[in-house]
């Protein structure tokens, strides 16, 4: 079967989430393995699918009751795990999922269509954001735009105290 560029749903936020499919799609073969070593009419719970699996296999058109497929998928995200762009973001709160996925909506769209995010919290940062690629630093917090301001803010005290 033949698959185009690989897609990624904004489910799949990171490389965590890969992590977490890769266990998964290893035990939906652990399940169909064993499936084939028991007795005709035994009775065995086939594994959860997640909606993120679920999301990752319909984006890409995989069957995943098909092995080679399986196979196929499990192979493209252990590339995208070691290939794919990755930036890290840090926020003064958990973001919301909602806020979280137009993030990675805008840099999917304007930067690199297989980036990775990886979300921390750094309450110093007040408000925003601070943005980190492998070389850069972007810091959109209001702690870095205040302190930025730090003279003239104390140029307006100062002449708010003396009146």
């Amino acid at each position: 079967m033949e698959h185009k560029e690989f897609v990624l749903p904004l489910t799949l936020i990171g490389d965590i989430d890969i992590t977490r499919l890769l266990r998964e799609i290893n035990a939906i073969d652990d399940f169909f393995v064993t499936a084939e070593a028991r007795t005709p009419g035994g009775s065995t719970q086939p594994p959860r699918i997640t909606r993120l699996l679920n999301d990752v296999a319909l984006a890409n058109k995989y069957n995943l009751l098909q092995e080679n497929e399986r196979q196929e998928l499990a192979a493209q995200l252990e590339e995208l795990k070691k290939s794919a762009p990755s930036v890290h973001i840090s926020f003064a709160s958990e973001p919301s999922p909602k806020a979280l996925e137009q993030v990675l909506r805008w840099l999917r769209e304007n930067i690199h269509p297989l980036i990775l995010l990886r979300v921390g919290l750094q309450p110093t940062i007040a408000a925003g954001c601070v943005l980190r690629t492998a070389n850069k630093v972007f810091d959109m917090s209001l702690r870095e735009h205040l302190s930025k301001q730090e003279p003239y803010l104390v140029e307006l005290i100062r002449g708010a105290t003396n009146v």
